[in-house]
Order: structure tokens, then sequence, then C-alpha cells
């Protein structure tokens, strides 16, 4: 089965969130074992700061393995899909 670079976007997108939310979860219930005291603005700064990486290196392994895939399956043609005909 073949994921659109969209789809692969959208499950990249919507595995940030979900990983977003549970980092400030956990950010909230593990920092004060360590003595590490932040409000929740902070906490939410934190876990903002790595949602940019995260989006893209979710969407970069998807499509590397997407094209590895290829490659294995009967080589890669995607320069040559973009010209045929429809």
């Amino acid at each position: 089965m073949k994921q659109s670079r969209r789809m692969s976007l959208i499950e990249a997108a919507t595995n940030v969130a979900v990983g977003y939310v549970l980092a400030v979860v956990t950010q909230i219930a593990v920092f004060p074992w360590f003595g590490i005291e932040a409000t929740l603005d902070e906490h939410l700064a934190i876990g903002i700061a790595f949602v940019g990486v995260s989006l893209a290196r979710g969407y970069l392994f998807r499509r590397l393995f997407e094209r590895l895939g290829k490659r294995s399956s009967g080589g890669d043609t995607s320069m040559y899909e973009s010209s045929k005909g429809s």
C-alpha cells in the first residue's frame, strides 16, 4: 500500500500532537521528582520547542522508508510518475 505525501504529513502531525500532549503531562508529573519547578506556560514552551523537529523527523523518515520500499520492490519510479499522463 502506498501512502501519499499528504497522508504522510497528516500521520506525522497527528503523532507529534499526541506526543506533545503526553510530553507535557509527563513533564508535569516527572519534573518535581528531580526538583525542577516549571509553570504550565514553561511546560508548554518546552514541549513546543521540539514540535517542529519531531514533525520533520517523522515526515522525513516516513518518506525515506517509502522510497526504500520502492527500491526493494522493483525500483524507484518516482521521477517517471510525474511525466506519465493520467
